[in-house]
């Protein structure tokens, strides 16, 4: 009798135990590989055609390779369990189990572990095979590939003088083409030829590859004819378009309900005068940035609590005026939305868009401008002439150019966008170089005005300000307390439990008002009276509108970026002589008193004259609603920034034979000024008309603003280009020792104690903005429509 070791009994024992997990085990691996192989070859086999895509055969041919290896781990893998099943089926030989009692389990319980191994190596076997045939798959397939698909992996960079940025592309590319996952999106995966592939098909920096599918493209057939814009009659749809879930959102659309009346009279009116011309409707997208979460959206929680409206306002005018001209709007207020929107591709904004952008034109602001280059990639340049930026306060050619603003110090967080500087929309008429955009004003009836006349407290007053901080002392108790003397005061600073105490005891607060109730309360107001600020804001013209007197603070030194917190970083050097200087210099006596709140005896006088002074409600033109939709009416009719005029060229040397050709202007009648010349031709689709230029030279430190204003005109920036050339310094009888083409945002431009006259270099500088102690410019003015100053007598 053989006695059997007690530790082998034990180690078959345990064997036999964890035969059946074990089994169980290796069937679930030869299923998973069942799967792999079903996934991986299915994939070679299923692939799209190779004219899907440019990149489709590389990528998974790459991903075949890693399968290739996984099989043949787990080749060996099998294989390593086969040969422990060899060591137990040893010590079982070894082993006599058949004889005596302690023989506790039958031969036949270890059948089908010997059957288990011979299944096992058959498996690992198989695996093997399969290895070394998707290998042989794979080799073909990678062959055929190359052969098919015009030798992938041997692209070259092409030196084509038309394309000098292509190599350096490419070396940018291979360095960085992980760093956004938008490059995968549009196929790049680590090749030259993909690199090629996208920068001549997504991007245009390389030749289009000869190699690529490059079929003769069909001549296209004309696009079918615009759909004509039509004047609206309800304004329903716009309040579902502007959307829900903000403050300000709800603050916009009361507006619009508010003002609908008016809206809609005033695009009748206007339909009328334009007699049924056509309009091509626009497709516009209106992106509202400083409302997205992404730039903190500080305006809404402060609509309920006395923040700043100004852009509210503006923007429920704007997008009221463009829906009843019959545009197709989409509005946008979150990055999302803006994205879908423009067809971005996944990733961080590198790439191109998707698509062509399917917007006319694109009304945001600063912060919408800044989320848009951040996420169109290349598609910003290209498109950006499409832009129109709402800026409160303007931004001045100098601080739009950015190798300018870079070199001479106008550089600021805000500017350096190289737009055409009329694509700048401001809120009031600050400079020509930009675009006036405007706001509306509640306009009053006959009946409304004679029964304001008739209700108006001649002591009453009302104080512009319905933040506390405004009403912080800094020198305000003075001239409040000398204003207390003659007239009641009211406030609308808003509180929640209890007085603010900024507000003195014999001002009678009423809290912040509701639009309508603020209404009522200027309409009974004698004085609307401000402490220096907000600037330029709103509601000025809407006491003027309501029968007000507004007496506002002048500024010694006028405010700017240069002496005064708020406006540093702004892009513009425009001095701010009082706290509302549209009202200033537009509107004037008897509506608007600006005085100096430092000197008691000018304010007290003041307020004597304003109490005497019996004014009517008075609203300018350009801030109804019908002077705003022929406003913008004219503004998308003929502003076109996508067509631009090739630069001036620097003169040349020319041969005694050679003549200049006869100038487009002429000395006026007076000899004090240009204009243009009855003999010289005429574009009929320049805008503004050339019939309404004027050439006027200004006096040194003296603006082309200021010029053409104190010749009853305003600066129209489009007419430099006719100014710039040697010849109108000699029309001008202006001597000139020489002429020299430099980038200066103050030229055409001469200095006259040395004759030297200077020529603009870069368009993008024209500026009536801007003025030197050195020199004297030469400035293009034009007429314009009594109470819409934005566009000339024949601009409509």
């Amino acid at each position: 009798m053989i006695t059997v070791n007690a530790d082998g009994k034990i180690m078959v024992r345990r064997c036999l135990v964890t035969l059946r997990p074990f089994r169980i085990f290796v069937l679930g691996i030869g299923f998973f590989t069942l799967c792999f192989l079903m996934t991986s070859l299915g994939g070679q086999f299923s692939a799209k055609r190779l004219g899907d895509s440019p990149f489709t055969i590389r990528t998974e041919v790459m991903g075949a390779l890693e399968s290739r290896g996984v099989l043949r781990r787990m080749s060996d893998m099998l294989e390593l369990l086969m040969k422990r099943m060899d060591i137990l089926a040893r010590l079982e030989n070894s082993t006599d189990f058949h004889k005596g009692d302690e023989a506790r389990f039958p031969l036949d319980r270890f059948q089908p572990a010997a059957g288990l191994m011979e299944r096992i190596q058959a498996i690992a076997q198989n695996v093997s095979d399969i290895a070394i045939k998707v290998d042989q798959i794979l080799r073909n397939s990678l062959m055929s590939a190359k052969m098919g698909d015009g030798r992938r992996d041997q692209c070259e960079v092409p030196r084509d003088p038309k394309y000098p940025d292509c190599a350096g592309k490419v070396e940018w590319m291979r360095a960085r083409w992980t760093s956004d996952p938008c490059y995968a999106f549009f196929g790049v995966d680590g090749t030259e030829c993909s690199f090629l592939i996208y920068l001549s098909e997504v991007e245009w920096f390389c030749p289009p590859l000869p190699w690529r599918n490059q079929t003769a493209a069909a001549p296209s057939p004309p696009p079918p004819p615009r759909a004509q814009a039509a004047f609206r009659s309800d304004l329903a749809r716009l309040l579902e378009l502007v959307g829900t879930g903000k403050e300000s959102l709800s603050f916009m659309k009361k507006r619009i309900r508010h003002l609908a009346q008016q809206w809609l009279r005033a695009a009748r009116r206007l339909e009328q005068k334009l007699k049924g011309r056509q309009r091509d409707q626009k497709h516009i997208l209106v992106h509202i940035g400083f409302l997205t979460e992404e730039s903190g959206d500080v305006f809404s929680p402060r609509v309920l609590k006395g923040g700043p409206l100004g852009e509210m306002v503006q923007w429920a005018d704007i997008l009221a005026a463009l829906f009843l001209l019959g545009h197709s709007l989409r509005v946008t207020v979150s990055l999302k939305e803006l994205q879908s929107n423009l067809g971005v591709p996944p990733g961080r904004g590198n790439c191109p868009l998707t698509n062509p952008l399917p917007f006319d034109l694109i009304y945001t602001d600063y912060h919408g401008l800044q989320q848009m280059k951040q996420h169109m990639g290349l598609s910003f340049k290209k498109y950006r002439c499409r832009v129109r930026v709402i800026d409160t306060f303007g931004t001045e050619p100098a601080y739009n150019h950015e190798e300018y603003a870079t070199l001479r110090g106008f550089r600021t967080n805000w500017g350096y966008w190289n737009l055409h500087p009329s694509q700048f929309m401001t809120m009031f008429p600050h400079t020509p170089d930009n675009s006036f955009m405007g706001f509306v004003s509640e306009e009053l009836n006959k009946t409304e005005r004679q029964l304001i006349k008739s209700n108006k407290v001649g002591s009453m007053a009302v104080v512009y300000g319905k933040e506390a901080s405004i009403w912080k002392p800094q020198g305000k108790e003075r001239f409040l307390a000398i204003l207390n003397k003659y007239m009641e005061i009211h406030g609308t600073v808003y509180y929640e439990t209890q007085r603010p105490p900024e507000v003195p005891a014999f001002v009678k607060n009423h809290g912040l008002l509701p639009q309508h109730e603020f209404q009522q309360l200027l309409r009974k107001a004698k004085l609307f009276i401000g402490f220096g600020f907000p600037y330029e804001g709103p509601a000025p013209l809407e006491a003027i509108a309501n029968g007000c007197v507004f007496l506002q603070a002048r500024f010694n030194p006028p405010h700017s970026s240069l002496n005064h917190e708020f406006f540093r970083g702004k892009p513009t050097s425009r001095e701010v002589s009082s706290q509302h200087p549209y009202a200033e210099d537009f509107i004037g006596k008897p509506h608007v008193w600006t005085v100096d709140y430092n000197n008691s005896e000018e304010f007290e006088a003041a307020i004597k004259a304003i109490m005497r002074t019996q004014v009517d409600p008075y609203l300018p033109y350009e801030y109804t609603c019908e002077g705003m939709l022929e406003r913008i009416h004219a503004y998308i009719q003929h502003q076109d920034f996508c067509t631009t005029t090739s630069p001036p060229p620097p003169p040349r040397a020319k041969s005694p034979a050679m003549q200049s050709p006869p100038s487009v202007l002429a000395l006026s009648p007076n000899a004090t000024h240009l204009v243009w010349s009855p003999s010289a031709s005429r574009d009929p689709r320049a805008w503004p008309p050339v019939d309404s230029l004027q050439v006027w030279v200004s006096e040194t430190r003296h603006a082309c603003t200021e010029t053409c204003r104190r010749h009853g005109l305003v600066c129209e920036p489009t007419f430099f280009r006719f100014l710039n050339k040697k010849e109108v310094f000699l029309q001008l009888s202006i001597t000139c020792d020489s002429t020299e083409y430099e980038m200066n945002h103050l030229y055409p431009a001469v200095a006259e104690n040395v004759h030297e006259c200077y020529l603009q270099k870069e368009p993008l500088l024209f500026s009536c903005a801007g003025h030197n102690s050195k020199y004297r410019r030469l400035c293009p003015c034009r007429d314009y429509r009594e109470g819409q100053v934005a566009l000339c007598r024949d601009c409509v």
